[in-house]
């Protein structure tokens, strides 16, 4: 199982949205999308959860790409974690 950090999402972005985009490449086991507390609006972040070989899919097919009508190219890479000793990839 591996986290996607997705970013440079547009503010229409949605839960439902995502899971139509990234569920052509496989099951997404669950999304988290940052929303601005009082507003509900999208952030511009968001966390998708798959299977590993189904996440290289889809960051290889949609990282570069634009969001519906956003002027910004979608950043999708695997979600980083800190560890004691410094930076990890996980």
């Amino acid at each position: 199982m591996r986290t996607l950090h997705v970013s440079n999402l547009p503010r229409e972005a949605t839960k439902a949205s995502l899971r139509a985009m990234f569920s052509t490449f496989g099951r997404v086991r669950s999304i988290k999308v940052a929303t601005d507390i009082f507003t509900g609006i999208c952030r511009g972040i968001a966390l998708v959860e798959m299977e590993n070989r189904e996440a290289r899919t889809a960051i290889a097919v949609l990282d570069g790409k634009r969001f519906a009508d956003s002027d910004n190219p979608l950043r999708v890479r695997f979600e980083h974690t800190f560890g004691s000793s410094g930076f990890k990839r996980r």
